[in-house]
């Protein structure tokens, strides 16, 4: 008892700052907030198996916890990385017990649960299904592609998000007052810029940073206490610089100007910026700026943003790196962009348009003799693969969204729509 009583005083800060009641949870106001879900079904004690996925320091275990003693049950921690099938055993025995003389079901919290083999999960299956015990498995990775289908699909899946910059604010506020301590306004913004959403780096980087100034006798954390708490590994840049960054490097990619994005990228980087989001920005704009003109610029920037999920920092600067290099000597063409616009436009105009009849579904019994499907012409039994035919709504027959460029693999597609259309010129309207 002593031991932890000493333990509780002197451990990391993050182990200190954890919370005690799902108030104190800082982020995550989707799932434990007022109203959050989670909440909800803890207070009532519906607490079914459950994964919870996201980012490290965003809140997995503090989560399990909370949720364990929400809903009166006997909480039974293990880590994936060092249990092994007699452990899941055991567990599962000890739960019995548990309800059969106290009454008191049990919450097991798997940490890492994507480190179980197929055989402790296999084990673990018949007591989540019975509800012997309530399964609360933690996970940075993909379930659908770590945790085996029987066990996924016998628990519903929670998504956490990294925190965002007000929420470790709060957290590093929450350090200082613990550390009776101060900090420069300038040095708090730092360290949880440079956090990337994660509480517990954003308290280890200040309880690095107050021993430092606390060794050079000031009275407060500075940003330069802040930059050497992290090896220099760290750019000083507020929230202006974090935007202005960011847009240099889209507008250097959709300009084509590889040296300058990867001078953004790698500034970026070095301020600490996350690389998940830097991933998310380029997915964006393979669609938005780079479209038809190129199609699998989409499909080669999903992949380098799973890369970076899977592989982390440092090694996902190289990824990124690639990333950005690709599609800035890409083919442009923002027509996808502006023609999901004019589609939008016109759908608010004309709200109550309707499927023309040579489009309704005809599969169903009766719907040729409501007209369904009459005149629909099949393109595939044109040797062009093409049909003259209308295919938007009548008030709206004509109107043109996409208009395609000039530039790289759209050229090509347009081309052979125009060869088809002009191969079947002489078609009647329909």
């Amino acid at each position: 008892m002593a031991a932890e009583e000493r333990l509780a005083a002197r451990g990391p800060l993050a182990a200190r700052l954890r919370p005690t009641t799902l108030d104190d949870v800082v982020g995550q106001r989707h799932l434990v907030g007022p109203n959050g879900a989670l909440r909800l079904l803890a207070q009532q004690d519906r607490l079914t198996s459950l994964i919870l996925w996201g980012p490290p320091g965003s809140g997995k275990t503090t989560m399990a916890s909370l949720l364990a003693s929400t809903t009166n049950k006997h909480f039974v921690s293990l880590s994936a990385v060092v249990a092994g099938v007699k452990d899941v055993r055991d567990v599962l025995e000890e739960a019995k017990q548990r309800i059969g003389e106290r009454g008191q079901g049990t919450l097991l919290f798997v940490d890492e649960v994507h480190r179980f083999n197929k055989a402790q999960q296999d084990v673990l299956l018949p007591g989540v299904e019975s509800g012997l015990i309530t399964l609360v498995g933690a996970t940075t990775e993909n379930p659908y592609f770590e945790v085996n289908a029987p066990l996924l699909s016998r628990s519903t899946l929670w998504r956490l998000q990294p925190l965002d910059l007000d929420d470790l604010v709060m957290v590093v506020q929450r350090g200082l007052d613990v550390e009776a301590f101060n900090a420069d306004p300038e040095a708090v913004q730092l360290i949880a810029s440079v956090a990337a959403g994660d509480a517990r780096s954003a308290l280890t980087t200040l309880e690095v940073a107050i021993a430092i100034a606390r060794g050079r006798k000031q009275a407060a954390v500075t940003t330069q206490d802040v930059v050497d708490a992290r090896d220099g590994v760290v750019l000083h840049q507020g929230e202006d610089e974090h935007y202005d960054q960011t847009s240099a490097l889209i507008k250097s990619v959709r300009g084509s100007d590889p040296d300058a994005a990867l001078f953004w990228l790698v500034r970026l980087l070095e301020a600490g910026e996350s690389p998940r989001f830097l991933a998310r920005r380029m997915v964006i704009l393979a669609s938005e700026d780079i479209g038809m003109a190129d199609p699998w610029a989409l499909v080669f920037a999903d992949a380098a943003s799973r890369s970076v999920e899977l592989i982390g920092m440092p090694e996902a600067q190289l990824t990124l790196a690639h990333l950005v290099i690709r599609l800035a000597t890409a083919p442009k063409s923002n027509s996808a962009t502006t023609a999901l616009a004019r589609a939008k436009t016109a759908v608010q105009a004309h709200p109550g348009a309707r499927v023309p009849e040579h489009l309704r579904d005809s599969h169903y019994e009766g719907a040729k003799h409501l007209g369904h499907g009459e005149g629909y012409r099949y393109p595939h039994d044109d040797p062009s693969g093409w049909v003259k035919q209308d295919y938007l709504p009548d008030e709206l027959r004509g109107r043109r969204f996409y208009e395609p460029s000039t530039h790289g693999r759209e050229a090509e597609a347009q081309n052979w729509r125009l060869r088809a259309m002009e191969a079947n010129s002489g078609q009647d309207d329909r």
